[in-house]
């Protein structure tokens, strides 16, 4: 099953080259062709990962950034985002490429070459896990090329002359300002925005509860009517913040 320098065989790999030393173009028409599937896009600087998710953002991509230099509610928050639905793309360095509680990643992009072998290896291990398929880009600046240690076959793709609209993510998650410490737990939380928010059990989607907060996903074309309906609605008797995950 793994072939090729320890990569999986379910993995196909491509060769994005960009007309432009900056890629950021040829980024955001890659996730355009892409479309709403998931996709990690990996960068070797922190502050890269902060440029690259502001770009994606100005464009109207759901994103979410992951790096060192966040606070812990931060990662979890981008991670949250990410894995429920919210977000269909993480930009992020190598911290996200190993022992994080991530689901199954369709793609893989590495807008930054990868440094080391190793490196490569755990970015595109994110992808085609179990049974699953999965793919690996590489976006190219003229003077770049790929490192010595790719030695999977990668095949050159050009992107349609007529790009497609930026794919919206499914959900939106909710930040809610109270959690277990203030005897809220789940089925609390799906029953408030049920009955309060106006919500069906398939607009609903993952829920967590932390000692002091909770996220809740919910459909993203219903989210402006919860936020609306519940702004001074108290669950079990308890007033809590609840707004927009950022």
């Amino acid at each position: 099953d793994y072939s090729e320098g320890g990569i999986s065989s379910r993995v196909e790999q491509y060769c994005l080259k960009s007309a432009d030393k900056d890629k950021l173009e040829a980024l955001g028409n890659l996730l355009c062709t892409i479309g709403r599937q998931s996709s990690m896009v990996f960068l070797n600087y922190r502050d890269s990962v902060e440029r690259v998710a502001s770009y994606l953002r100005g464009r109207g991509f759901g994103v979410s950034a992951f790096h060192g230099g966040l606070e812990q509610p931060e990662r979890e928050a981008a991670l949250y985002r990410f894995g429920n639905g919210s977000a269909n793309v993480l930009v992020s360095t190598d911290l996200a490429s190993r022992g994080l509680d991530i689901p199954d990643v369709d793609n893989i992009i590495h807008y930054h070459m990868p440094l080391t072998r190793e490196s490569y290896i755990h970015r595109v291990g994110r992808t085609a896990r179990w049974d699953a398929t999965g793919k690996s880009f590489f976006i190219l600046s003229p003077d770049e090329s790929l490192p010595d240690f790719v030695e999977k076959e990668c095949s050159p793709i050009t992107l349609p002359e007529q790009m497609p609209g930026v794919p919206q993510p499914k959900m939106e998650t909710l930040y809610i300002g109270k959690g277990k410490k203030d005897k809220i737990n789940k089925i609390d939380i799906v029953g408030f925005l049920s009955k309060k928010g106006n919500l069906g059990k398939e607009d609903i989607g993952r829920v967590d509860v932390k000692d002091h907060y909770a996220f809740a996903a919910v459909t993203r074309l219903k989210y402006k009517q919860v936020l609306k309906l519940i702004q001074n609605e108290k669950i079990k008797g308890v007033k809590a913040l609840i707004e927009l995950a950022k």
